[in-house]
């Protein structure tokens, strides 16, 4: 890689805590209500503010803006507080060191705040997109994903991206709508917006998506005004790097801590360093293997991660570990952070004024990251006995549920499963019920409806 693009990465040593302002410019104002910014671009007028449900005028008296109220209804739901029992990338419950589907949520959330205030985001909706992320996650984390995806055949697929989208439009119980239907928890347009990841359907080659045929609706409600062609908004571009700046880095530091990961052997080793970048290219970057060897020889090097090799679990090796992550998170901010001021100027950056900028470099870093991860943790030896049973579960539990409905399901699920017009239709519903499960919930529904 080129001189400039090793300058794009260069070593910032800022906290995730406190970040802002380590570039020397003004915090933006932390509580920026929309009424307050009109005239300010697309972001700051009623349309962003806007709820698809209109619902009666609150008068608390603390001036909350509607941002504000998004963040608090995502963070008082029942689909976010099931997170803490679903995997993040260990079983959740195996470890009280090791982090869930909330924690993380949690940590995106602080991350996207942070980093978007900086830019000029209004922080309530970068925060709920990171609080809102994954909540479409089913149990057993994206092995359940891709298990409950085969299932789903029928009747379009799962994807976790879309599911989210689902539970916070339709399946989380808040607001019911003129026709009588669940509205979900009736976010803003903006906050909706910014915590679609991939604002497009199904397409015929493949990968991620964020929305269901039967979801179309409310997801051109929240996409009108968007430029044409699934470009996202500059929220959601910040929940989306902050997620992988959080699991990349998280996820290390729990491998390291669990033992499975060991970074004395990888620096020593050449033909594994090879075949973790093998890894990384095919799964996480566009990067050559050669690139990325010469990116993570000099990762591994580097005085911050250098002294992680003799880990022990001490209280000081944990202190270090910590700090590890503390700049590595810094890092990946701050220099993200510069490159797109550098390149949209100043002032706040909001909905479709300016795209994320992401240097090379600290994507690439970032993308090794995850390639140990995946490399040591969620490929280590075990796992795939492991993985195949969380899918058996899952494929047993459905079809049991679909047998049995409507009397099987939950009684929020039972109505929709007996008004829906089709075979399909019946099947989203039986997904919608598994998917909305925890990890120990899911094994539990299944050993009982087996029993029986």
């Amino acid at each position: 890689m080129s001189d400039q693009q090793r300058a794009a990465g260069g070593r910032h040593r800022a906290d995730p805590a406190d970040h802002a302002g380590r570039d020397g410019r003004p915090y933006p104002t932390d509580r920026a209500d929309p009424a307050d910014d009109a005239g300010r671009g697309d972001h700051a007028d009623s349309a962003a503010a806007a709820r698809r449900v209109d619902e009666p005028a609150k008068d608390t008296g603390a001036g909350r803006s509607a941002y504000e109220r998004d963040r608090a209804r995502v963070l008082h739901s029942a689909a976010f507080r099931r997170l803490a029992a679903k995997t993040q990338v260990h079983t959740a419950g195996t470890d009280d060191f090791l982090r869930t589907r909330l924690t993380h949520s949690l940590e995106v959330a602080q991350i996207a705040r942070e980093m978007g205030a900086r830019l000029g985001c209004d922080p309530d909706v970068v925060d709920t997109a990171g609080l809102a992320h994954d909540l479409g996650h089913p149990p057993f984390g994206h092995n359940g994903e891709a298990a409950l995806d085969q299932l789903a055949a029928a009747c379009g697929g799962f994807e976790g991206n879309a599911q989210t989208l689902r539970v916070l439009t339709r399946l989380e119980a808040k607001v019911i709508g003129p026709d009588g239907g669940s509205a979900g928890l009736n976010l803003t347009r903006a906050s909706l917006d910014a915590a679609t990841k991939y604002p497009w359907p199904r397409r015929p080659e493949g990968g991620k998506f964020g929305v269901y045929a039967d979801d179309r609706p409310v997801f051109d409600w929240l996409r009108d005004g968007a430029p044409p062609g699934g470009r996202r908004c500059l929220e959601a571009q910040v929940m989306d790097w902050a997620d992988d700046v959080a699991y990349s880095v998280h996820d290390v530091e729990d491998g390291i801590h669990g033992g499975y990961v060991a970074l004395g052997p990888l620096l020593a080793d050449p033909d594994e360093r090879a075949a973790l970048c093998a890894d990384v290219a095919a799964t996480y970057s566009g990067e050559s293997p050669a690139d990325l060897g010469e990116v993570l020889v000099e990762l591994l090097a580097d005085p911050v991660l250098a002294p992680l090799a003799g880990y022990d679990g001490s209280h000081r090796a944990q202190a270090v570990l910590k700090a590890t992550t503390s700049v590595l998170t810094g890092r990946f901010v701050s220099t993200v952070v510069a490159a797109t001021r550098e390149s949209c100027g100043p002032g706040p950056l909001r909905r479709y004024a300016a795209d994320l900028v992401v240097p090379r470099r600290i994507r690439a870093e970032c993308a090794l990251l995850k390639g140990i991860a995946l490399r040591y943790v969620m490929r280590r030896p075990g796992s795939r006995c492991r993985y195949e049973r969380q899918r058996q579960i899952l494929a047993e539990l459905v079809s049991a549920l679909a047998h049995r409905a409507p009397d099987a399901l939950d009684p929020v699920f039972a109505p929709l499963w007996r008004a829906a017009p089709d075979d399909a239709a019946r099947l989203r519903v039986v997904i919608d019920q598994v998917a909305s499960l925890t990890d120990p919930a899911a094994v539990a529904w299944h050993e009982r409806l087996l029993a029986d």
